[in-house]
């Protein structure tokens, strides 16, 4: 059988033509099959419905975990709110020039984002130590302060901008 022979024979030219025709569906199906695959989410997926149920149930969780998260948010920002936020400290000598108890003395205010706290202070002397307290609230004391109380309230007022 030679070449030209095999050209005109039609019913050899159609069974080569389906072949191929068949090889090329046969791929385009494997193809379609892999791509269907991908598109099918979850284990069990085996239609489309399937797998739109099981993208459903994610995003039902994801939106659960972001209300679970906004709530531990909202808590956790309130809390800090209520947390010291500014801390300020001046050392000083309060015997100006007597030299009793240089620069041992302090105070420090510690305040919240509200401007709640405490200032503590501390008077340094040879002879002894005094520590005073005085709550704070909205920036302010019921409390009589000293020049250094009012200037580490104003410094640590300051540290919360």
């Amino acid at each position: 059988m030679n070449f030209q022979t095999f050209l005109t024979n039609p019913l050899l030219i159609a069974v080569i033509i389906l072949t191929i025709i068949t090889v090329v569906l046969l791929v385009l199906l494997i193809l379609m099959y892999i791509k269907l695959k991908r598109f099918l989410v979850g284990v069990d997926a085996q239609h489309i419905g399937d797998s739109l149920v099981n993208v459903s149930s994610d995003v039902r969780e994801l939106q659960e975990f972001r209300t679970e998260l906004e709530k531990y948010l909202t808590e956790v920002e309130r809390r800090l709110k209520k947390s010291i936020q500014s801390v300020h400290t001046v050392r000083f000598n309060p015997f100006k020039g007597t030299g009793g108890g240089g620069n041992q003395s302090f105070a420090t205010a510690f305040i919240n984002e509200e401007g709640d706290g405490v200032v503590v202070s501390s008077l340094y002397s040879r002879d002894h130590v005094s520590v005073f307290s005085k709550p704070v609230k909205k920036h302010a004391s019921e409390y009589e302060l000293s020049d250094e109380e009012r200037e580490v309230l104003d410094g640590a007022k300051k540290g919360l901008k």
